[in-house]
């Protein structure tokens, strides 16, 4: 692929991304104020973003086959937890900014956990297999991922009620 071919495909693919993800956080400031059709659009729009971005990603080679999918997984989760947070970090400390601070712990947290999930999710797709039928909890506030019957009562990390976890 011609590199600047390849780095518009980047561009739009880290664009659309975003625009997807930013349509569904307005979908849920939409929802939550009682704007159900304004929310339902933010949804739809933000689908076909995805859809974008998916057709980016498949001109660009992205996705591969589930092994090599969960080690890049794995690896995106190692950098940021390595490189990428702990340099935002400091910046943010830098500037005594409070909540990029609170921001950037939440997701090294929730970070080393799905690290380590796609690690041994790796290690079942090596050997052929699939992951056992487990609940996945994600806690609405910091990320935090738990696996497993019985979360706990409340998030160890930013202490939200296990009830407002969302289960998948």
């Amino acid at each position: 692929m011609r590199k600047m071919v390849e780095k518009a495909l980047n561009e739009a693919f880290t664009g659309e991304s975003m625009a997807h993800i930013k349509y569904l956080i307005f979908s849920e400031i939409a929802e939550n104020s009682g704007k159900k059709n304004l929310a339902r659009l933010f949804r739809a729009i933000s689908y076909a973003e995805f859809v974008h971005a998916k057709n980016h990603a498949k001109a660009l080679g992205i996705p591969k086959d589930n092994l090599e999918n969960l080690e890049s997984a794995r690896g995106g989760e190692e950098f940021e937890i390595e490189d990428m947070y702990p340099a935002y970090e400091a910046i943010a400390k830098l500037f005594d900014d409070k909540q990029a601070q609170r921001s950037i712990h939440y997701a090294i947290e929730a970070e080393k956990i799905h690290e380590k999930l796609y690690e041994d999710a790796k290690k079942k797709a090596e050997k052929g297999e699939d992951l056992e039928e487990q609940d996945i909890y994600i806690c609405p506030v910091c990320g935090f991922t738990y696996v497993g019957d019985n979360p706990p009562e409340k998030c160890p990390v930013c202490g939200v009620p296990k009830e407002k976890f969302e289960k998948f």
